[in-house]
């Protein structure tokens, strides 16, 4: 397959889109706002774009996909899904293009490279583009003043312009699977209102944010506190199993108590004590350290833009940096605990 790589710099925005002329919702079913985006091009077919895409074929979406890798292009191509060969050829084919990507500079090649989604920036088909890759807010405004400055092909419904949203997502792969996925999404409201029967057709929940980059700001935010989260618990237990303690019925005072949270009752990190999680099975799956690690340098970047005293981002960032070199980068973030901690399996 064509691989497309690019190089970009690209100004700053403004977070109001005039872009999009909004007609009330009243009068206006899911359906019709749906069938603006018939036609959807997906990019980036990793372990989490590959069920997004999958969930809105299963909706009636029709979906033209691209990714780098062969073998999961072969996969949805036997599937009888279109498969192009580049980003620009994906637009080229759709009202909607979603991007689901590693990193900053993978969005910056597909979205500005010779063959990416913008090369022809004054006739462009898609009206809508969303990115739901985890990256600093910075890069998402680029990438929207860059799109805010395309034209249309050709006009449609109530699109004047081209519009961007930031839109990543709270769940993992399971919930990527399942389509309970959570969007936070930054851009234009009236394009974010348009857009939500694609996001529900991935999802359960879809939540505006604000203006263009606060989708990417809130993803930081969130994954920083479910980081240091899963530290404070994990913290507690390997204190609990050394204060003679056992995990499990650590776990129920927890669970019914003031420090109750997600890391304690939903994604226990204490092996033996829940199934179902990534500590049930070697800390194999789930959310992995090194994704980990590099949303904490997301946050700990954008700390430092904001010139605030956040002990704690530094923190976490330097355990999970520690915990990559030591070898674990594929596995959970949950193993923190064992590698980390050296917290016991329960018994």
């Amino acid at each position: 397959m064509a691989i497309c790589r690019a190089r970009a710099s690209l100004s700053l925005l403004k977070t109001k889109s005039p872009f999009f002329q909004y007609v009330p919702l009243h009068g206006f079913s899911s359906s019709q706002f749906s069938s603006q985006f018939e036609s959807v091009g997906f990019i980036g077919l990793g372990n989490m774009g590959s069920r997004m895409a999958n969930n809105l074929i299963k909706n009636g979406y029709k979906v033209a996909v691209h990714d780098i890798n062969c073998n999961v292009m072969k996969m949805f191509s036997d599937m009888g899904v279109s498969t192009k060969e580049t980003p620009f050829e994906v637009a080229e084919a759709s009202d909607v293009v979603i991007t689901m990507l590693p990193s900053s500079s993978h969005v910056l090649d597909v979205y500005t490279g010779p063959n990416g989604v913008l090369r022809c920036a004054n006739l462009m088909r898609p009206q809508l583009l969303i990115d739901s890759s985890t990256i600093d807010p910075l890069t998402s405004r680029k990438v929207s003043v860059a799109v805010s400055n395309c034209i249309l092909k050709e006009k449609k419904d109530h699109w004047e312009k081209p519009v961007m949203l930031d839109a990543p997502v709270s769940g993992g792969v399971l919930a990527a699977e399942a389509g309970t996925l959570t969007f936070m999404v930054g851009g234009s409201e009236d394009a974010y209102l348009a857009a939500k029967p694609l996001f529900l057709s991935m999802g359960k929940n879809a939540i505006y944010c604000g203006g263009a980059g606060t989708g990417s700001a809130a993803k930081i935010c969130n994954n920083l506190a479910m980081a240091v989260s899963m530290l404070g618990v994990s913290e507690a237990f390997a204190l609990g199993q050394s204060l003679g303690i056992s995990a499990g019925t650590l776990t129920k005072v927890l669970n019914t108590s003031s420090a109750r949270c997600w890391s304690s009752d939903s994604y226990n990190p204490v092996p033996g004590v829940m199934e179902g999680v990534p500590a049930s099975r070697n800390y194999a799956g789930g959310f992995a350290s090194k994704l980990m690690a590099k949303d904490l340098n997301l946050a700990a970047t954008s700390v430092e833009e904001a010139d605030l005293q956040c002990p704690l981002t530094y923190q976490a960032h330097e355990i999970y940096t520690e915990l990559c070199k030591d070898g674990h980068e594929i596995e959970d973030f949950s193993c923190v605990f064992r590698h980390y901690y050296s917290g016991k399996d329960e018994l």
